[in-house]
């Protein structure tokens, strides 16, 4: 698998970060000035009861069913509300000037992972059980899954991982963790032509005769495997995986020797990292070869 290098954070994300905890709400709109009502609400989810949201529910059932897509849970997750563990963290004594030390003090921090491929990722879960059920001393913080994805921005993670350790995790890869962040519709890369087409320039830009064609396709990474709710099992569904995600097949010409095939290979990955729209769209690469079948 190749994972694409980190990029620089985005406008609208590096914009909405600055004002997030400064004179801006999370729109960058500032607060000076602004009158608000004895009768207005301070906290959006007062009449939460802690369950997982409608839209957010229904399209994992269509993913497990065979009838949606994580494009389709990723859009949902843009309006769904979501818990973030938030943990007590022992501070380091401190000693002041005169000599005197400090007692212990314990901060609430952000509780991050670290995936099996060392990408840092952000917990977050659909339903107060959930998290619950995970860390009983986590406090569950509720945020709309779009502030979840901001924050998991400034926390240098890569992922979003939805109910980790429940029967149906849920994976949101950098981009699509992006595309949330900046409230945007997610388009996956291996649905892209854009990324196609990037392929197909790059290609191009070599002007190597060794490429027949290349192609883009979902990579077997997206794949997850979900506990079956009715009955005893696992079930693949396509869609939560965390990586490889795309998928390129390069058909080459035959009779090319190792040293050559690996050098073309190096010359496209660093056409592809080097493409702005490709590095920020794309998360992991899996390159298959195969050569065109003789004519008969």
């Amino acid at each position: 698998m190749t994972e694409m290098p980190k990029k620089a954070l985005p406008g609208h994300i590096a914009a909405a970060l600055a004002g997030a905890g400064g004179i801006t709400d999370s729109a960058g709109q500032p607060w000076a000035g602004r009158d608000l009502p004895a009768q207005e609400k301070y906290h959006n989810f007062d009449a939460d009861d802690g369950a997982m949201d409608a839209g957010f529910a229904a399209a994992m059932a269509d993913l497990a069913a065979g009838d949606g897509n994580e494009a389709q849970v990723v859009a949902s997750l843009a309006t769904a509300r979501v818990f973030i563990p938030i943990v007590a963290q022992l501070a380091e004594k401190t000693v002041s000037e005169n000599g005197l030390v400090s007692d212990k003090e314990s901060d609430m921090a952000l509780v991050t992972l670290q995936g099996p491929d060392g990408r840092r990722a952000l917990p977050v879960f659909s339903h107060a059980e959930a998290l619950t059920r995970w860390h009983r001393e986590a406090r569950p913080v509720a945020v709309y899954a779009a502030r979840a994805a901001l924050s998991a921005v400034a926390e240098d993670a890569q992922l979003l991982v939805v109910d980790p350790g429940s029967q149906r995790p849920f994976v949101v890869r950098r981009p699509a963790m992006w595309a949330l962040a900046q409230q945007q519709q997610w388009q996956p890369s291996y649905d892209d032509v854009a990324v196609e087409s990037v392929l197909r320039e790059s290609v191009s830009a070599l002007g190597n005769s060794a490429v027949v064609d290349i192609s883009a396709s979902a990579g077997q990474g997206i794949e997850s495997l979900w506990d079956h709710q009715s009955e005893p099992g696992q079930l693949l569904v396509s869609g939560g995986g965390t990586g490889p995600e795309l998928c390129v097949m390069i058909t080459l010409v035959p009779g090319l020797d190792q040293q050559t095939v690996n050098e073309l290979l190096a010359q496209l990955q660093e056409f592809w990292a080097g493409h702005e729209y490709f590095a920020f769209a794309v998360d992991s690469i899996q390159i298959r070869l195969r050569h065109p079948q003789p004519q008969t």
